[in-house]
């Protein structure tokens, strides 16, 4: 499959062309660039990612004309024909949150999402229409940058407003999702770790900037918000400002929130500092002596280092630290300053390591110590790749005949405990052993007699059920809600995942013992061999289930795939999950493949290798 890319700016237009049929798949490469006097400058590439970049004047006026350009200066290569063109699109709402087919509908969605990314979206929308006009009978898929943050938690994305300003969708999206969803995955490729194992941060620090919280392959906060200008200092936007400010600015200087707003996107920043949206040129000056400079550079690094060191108590853990972006990647010195903060972490950077990075296609070199509990990793962000991937899987998906329908059991899983034989005797005994109540559904689980007491610092539960047989670690299962009555934040973990988690009391008959191991389980699906084989999944695969009928029907997205002999296929939900949906006890849910999380992981077919072999 041939697919053209476009990602159109307010001050440049990318394109490329990719064949997803070969290996460097990335065939053409194409920017315009520096519009100016009627003239630009059009960087071009023809060959896959090693070939050399060139560069020609172009007399074009804008970005308008550069769209329409775009086809003259793929035929000159010899590109003419394509099976898809996907769009970047910048915003994408509280709606649009996976690759989407272009129609009339999706148009106006789009359309109004205008008023939050006021910089991109006309421009991505111009591409979107001059393309369908040029390529009418051509599949058009439009890939948001907000789509990868959906997954934040509501106490993550809500600011503290008035409730009709959130119903009118104000609140925190995010942006540069597909890049930060491509350094995820391109890191745990290197680590040759599934991305559900890390903590990862990716810092996209470019002309525009922004951080990720990629929690064991989730999204779980950014530094942009509601728009693209909240957060780091960028080139020419301020970031995080006091919203006091614009009414004081107003009051003041007489200045409209039109002048304000622009003040703020297009002369405030590393700009605003010190005198260049360059960070080439800011080092230099700095270097030269100017103290605006060296300001602009300290105020960038903290910045930065501030949101690091939020986002991994956020994450409750930090394993790796991801620069991107052409400062990400460039300036080892930027790298040096933000992350010579952290040692108290356990960071350690080697400095030669981090002075001699080189990127040129798909390399993520580590520039950390060899004593350094946290990797640091370096890499060239592909958004382009990363979007022509995702195309070509929603197209494939569409090709493939319509699944059939699997139903799977749902039942509610009340708050319980796991136990480790130590505390089992410190709870109940010396020499201990619980004692089987009744069989569960999954047959090497079981219900025991004995119970326990949960204690938080708030409230407590009594005669919280055990169940055996025994495990290594203590691990204590409870809903979102039981957690306000603990008086404790518990992370949503997979079973056994317990780094980080909080600390309870329990009590028992004899005993009781303070224990980390407070977790909301994530929703998962115990499954059976033989059905993972019939529905076509494997262990720790994702997908969404359909629970509940009529309007208290939900839709539970991002459902774990447990496979393992001895399982009895079953969906597990907790008391809140059950109560969103209307259910009392059990249910039967309807399966639904997740596309967010498979086959578009792929990151590119064989650009990427993982244990010492490609992948395909």
């Amino acid at each position: 499959m041939k697919i053209l890319v476009y990602n159109a700016g307010s001050s440049s237009l990318k394109f490329g062309v990719f064949d997803m049929n070969i290996e460097d798949s990335r065939v053409f490469k194409g920017e315009f660039e520096g519009f100016h006097d009627g003239a630009c400058t059009l960087h071009y590439r023809m060959g896959g990612e090693q070939a050399p970049s060139l560069k020609r004047t172009e007399c074009l006026n804008t970005i308008d004309e550069a769209i329409m350009r775009v086809p003259h200066v793929l035929s000159e290569f010899g590109f003419a024909d394509f099976d898809a063109v996907g769009h970047r699109v910048a915003h994408g709402g509280q709606h649009l949150h996976s690759p989407t087919l272009i129609d009339a509908q999706v148009l106006k969605q789009i359309e109004a999402c205008t008023a939050l990314a006021p910089m991109h979206n006309p421009a991505n929308l111009k591409a979107m229409t001059a393309s369908r006009e040029l390529w009418p009978d051509v599949p058009q898929v439009a890939v948001f940058d907000t789509a990868f943050h959906h997954t934040i938690p509501d106490r993550a994305y809500t600011y503290a407003i008035p409730k009709a300003w959130r119903d009118k969708g104000v609140r925190r999206y995010g942006f540069h999702g597909t890049s930060h969803k491509y350094v995820g995955l391109r890191v745990a490729r290197e680590l040759k770790s599934p991305v559900t194992e890390l903590q990862i941060i990716s810092c996209h620090l470019g002309n525009g900037a922004s951080l990720c919280a990629i929690n064991r392959g989730f999204s779980i906060d950014t530094s942009m918000g509601m728009t693209p200008l909240e957060g780091l200092v960028m080139g020419t936007r301020s970031g995080d400002v006091d919203p006091g400010m614009l009414t004081y600015l107003a009051r003041e200087l007489g200045l409209g929130m039109e002048e304000i707003e622009r003040q703020l996107y297009a002369n405030s920043g590393l700009k605003a500092l010190a005198g260049s949206h360059d960070l080439r040129a800011v080092e230099q000056k700095a270097a030269e002596g100017d103290s605006d400079a060296q300001l602009a550079i300290n105020v960038y690094a903290y910045r930065v280092r501030k949101y690091i060191g939020a986002y991994a108590a956020a994450m409750g853990g930090l394993d790796v630290i991801a620069f991107t972006g052409g400062i990400g990647e460039n300036s080892a010195s930027m790298r040096r300053r933000i992350c010579d903060k952290f040692e108290f972490l356990g960071l350690h950077l080697d400095d030669d390591k981090n002075q001699s990075v080189k990127l040129t296609g798909f390399e993520a070199p580590q520039v950390q110590g060899f004593d350094s509990r946290i990797k640091v990793i370096v890499t060239q962000t592909c958004e382009q790749l990363m979007i022509a991937q995702e195309v070509n899987h929603l197209l494939a998906q569409r090709e493939q005949v319509a699944p059939k329908k699997w139903h799977v059991p749902v039942a509610v899983s009340a708050r319980h405990a796991h136990l480790s034989q130590q505390t089992v005797e410190t709870l109940f005994g010396k020499g201990h052993q619980l004692k089987k109540l009744r069989d569960l559904t999954q047959t090497e689980g079981w219900a025991a007699e004995e119970t326990v007491s949960v204690i938080g610092p708030k409230g407590s539960f009594k005669t919280v059920r055990v169940l055996g047989p025994t495990r290594e670690h203590t691990q204590i299962e409870v809903s979102k809600t039981d957690t306000f009555t603990l008086g404790v934040e518990a992370p949503v973990r997979p079973s056994g995942k317990l780094q980080g988690t909080p600390k309870v009391k329990l009590r028992g008959t004899a005993g009781e013992i303070e224990t980390n191991g407070l977790i909301i389980a994530a929703r998962h699906i115990h499954m059976s061999p033989a059905d993972a084989v019939r529905m076509g999944l494997k262990d720790g695969d994702y997908v969404d289930v359909k629970v509940g009928q009529g309007d208290r029907g939900v839709s539970l997205a991002n459902t774990l795939i447990r496979v393992k002999e001895g399982y009895t296929t079953e969906m597990h939900i907790d008391t809140d999950e059950a109560n969103a949906a209307g259910i009392a006890i059990q249910t039967q849910g309807e399966l639904v493949t997740n596309e967010t999380r498979g086959e578009a992981d792929i990151l590119g077919r064989k650009n990427m290798e993982l244990n010492g072999s490609k992948v395909a």
